[in-house]
């Protein structure tokens, strides 16, 4: 299959340009910060179309502003070469996103817009998905995933160099990711320190495929060579925290002038011999490394079968602190002694401590002893005859159909009434909705539809995904706070592991997990009904019918869903 030559979307900046705002480098940006090109990565010549899209200006924008009714824009990440990047909210989906928007006369609109399709299209959970990509109003525009739990390699190098554990399953994950992008016709070429995340998890994630490259018009003749270079240059740098040229770029130091590239156990002493001869095989791509005298390797797959055939990286033993010694006592007629220690002087006397005298032995003692020993019995006899007195009377009124109020007056309990359902959305914090359009059928009144989940192979908790860690389930929006005293949720089918949440009062759009702080019900598995009573009512607008594992469809396939949701005030 032919290789693509668009790449990333790592956008760096070849012109030195600083980005548009100074926290460009969060974790949850979209990787569109300025930054120099170092090392091997050189772009092609300065084209005509090149000139013309440095010269290009970004479109005008604001933050407020909305995109297809749909997407809000919050922050501007970045803006230059005439495209700007932006973190914004889906209104719909109610989660964090982020958007790459230029002018449709740009001259890398079609390339961009090709590119984010052929990624849309890999569908592979180790890159960051691109979720939409349009062309409406001039204006050209991609959205992509926002991950709030991850972070930047670069973060993590600015912190020192990574464990040889940690640094093996860097190049194992992100080869094993590249290998299947090429195998497809997709590559990187601007593979970095910060277009690669790091999970809360551990996984390691790819932003930038197939999009960031058309954003820059880079080229490339062996996009294979170029990407495995590119991922020897972020071993590199995991094991020795320098990077492997001369110049300096990612917030790392690069190597001395002059002396070319050394090996990364020569640079730093403890280095892990195999992966330090790894990252020389993926940088050295015109002859063998003079060590072990092994063959270059030239593209990610065999990458990813050289890491493969390396002896397992154990991580790192938990350390323990050593408790301290026991100390033995001894008793010895009524006085504590210590046992010597080895630093003590073997003369040294035993210091004897007089004991106590017997307490409250005087005739005085005695007498407030008889005291307070009356005084307990007849305050043990008066409590029970009061609670006699109370249980006696409570029955009786229970046994009195007639008795309608209390002798208080207090009149009863108000009997709960159901509360207007205003919508209703699937909750999906981290990935695209797969039954979006069927959320309604919870509140439809017709139990014969219902919100089905798609079918998962192997794994009830929704495939073992990380972009599905947070499960899925049905919001309800009561269109403004009200007092919630019960919910009742007939389930698509028994052996749901479900719970019911609730937002705070004065949450807004709740997007993620997080937002729903209330708990309502425990987790739990339901039969045909989840019902839940609240003792106290508690005031909300949001509600959450929150599933996080799925029953068995049969050949070891999973599904679930919900057919009715009704609340109660």
């Amino acid at each position: 299959m032919a290789e693509r030559s668009t790449a990333a979307v790592d956008v760096a900046d070849t012109s030195g340009e600083e980005p548009l705002t100074a926290k460009a480098g969060k974790v949850t940006d979209d990787g569109a910060k300025a930054e120099k090109v170092s090392g091997r990565d050189e772009d092609a010549a300065r084209t005509d179309e090149t000139r013309a899209a440095d010269e290009a200006q970004p479109p005008d924008l604001h933050s407020g502003h909305k995109l297809a009714r749909r997407y809000r824009l919050e922050e501007c990440v970045t803006r230059l070469d005439g495209f700007s990047s932006w973190r914004a909210v889906d209104e719909k989906l109610r989660r964090a996103v982020g958007v790459h928007i230029l002018p449709a006369d740009h001259p890398r609109a079609r390339p961009v817009l090709s590119a984010a399709r052929s990624s849309a299209l890999l569908g592979d959970p180790r890159f960051v998905q691109v979720l939409d990509a349009v062309e409406e109003n001039d204006l050209v525009y991609v959205v992509h995933e926002w991950l709030p739990d991850a972070t930047e390699l670069t973060t993590h190098l600015a912190n020192g160099p990574l464990e040889p554990h940690e640094a093996y399953q860097l190049v194992s994950q992100v080869s094993q990711a590249m290998a299947a992008a090429h195998r497809e016709g997709l590559a990187h070429l601007r593979i970095t320190p910060s277009s690669v995340l790091r999970t809360e998890s551990g996984q390691y994630r790819i932003r930038g495929l197939a999009v960031m490259a058309a954003l820059r018009g880079i080229t490339c003749e062996h996009p294979q060579r170029t990407d495995t270079e590119a991922i020897g240059a972020l071993l590199y740098a995991a094991l020795t925290q320098r990077w492997p040229y001369e110049n300096d770029a990612h917030g790392l130091t690069g190597l001395p002038k002059g002396v070319g590239l050394i090996a990364p156990d020569q640079v730093r002493a403890g280095v892990h011999r195999g992966l330090s001869e790894l990252a020389m095989r993926a940088l050295i791509n015109d002859g063998a490394t003079a060590s072990r005298q092994e063959q270059p390797c030239t593209t990610p797959e065999e990458l990813s079968k050289a890491v493969a055939a390396m002896p397992r990286i154990r991580p790192p033993e938990t350390a323990f602190s050593t408790p301290p010694p026991y100390q033995r006592t001894g008793y010895q007629q009524g006085s504590y002694r210590q046992t010597a220690s080895h630093n003590a002087s073997a003369g040294r006397p035993t210091q004897v401590i007089a004991t106590p005298p017997p307490p409250l032995q005087s005739r005085t003692g005695r007498a407030l002893k008889w005291s307070v020993s009356a005084l307990l019995i007849a305050a043990l006899g008066l409590g029970s005859w009061q609670l006699a007195d109370t249980l006696l009377k409570r029955e009786k009124d229970q046994d009195d159909p007639g008795n309608s109020q209390s002798q208080g007056g207090t009149k009863k309990k108000k009997p709960s009434a159901p509360l207007a359902i205003q919508s209703a959305t699937e909750f999906s914090p981290l990935v695209s909705a797969f039954s979006g359009d069927q959320a309604s059928n919870a509140t439809d009144d017709n139990p014969s539809t219902a919100w089905v989940t798609k079918r998962f192979k192997g794994w009830a908790n929704f495939g073992n995904l990380p972009a599905r860690k947070d499960g899925s389930g049905i919001v309800i929006d009561l269109g403004s706070a009200k007092d919630v005293s019960g919910v009742e949720v007939s389930m698509y089918r028994p052996g749901q592991t479900a719970e019911v949440l609730a937002a705070a009062p004065s949450a807004s759009s709740p997007a993620v997990l997080s937002d729903f702080s209330q708990r309502l019900s425990k987790p739990a598995k339901a039969g045909e009904k989840l019902s839940v009573k609240l003792d106290k009512a508690v005031k909300t607008r949001y509600l959450l019918v929150h599933i996080t594992e799925l029953p068995s469809d049969g050949d070891d396939w999973f599904r679930g869903g919900i057919s009715e949701i009704k609340v109660t005030g």
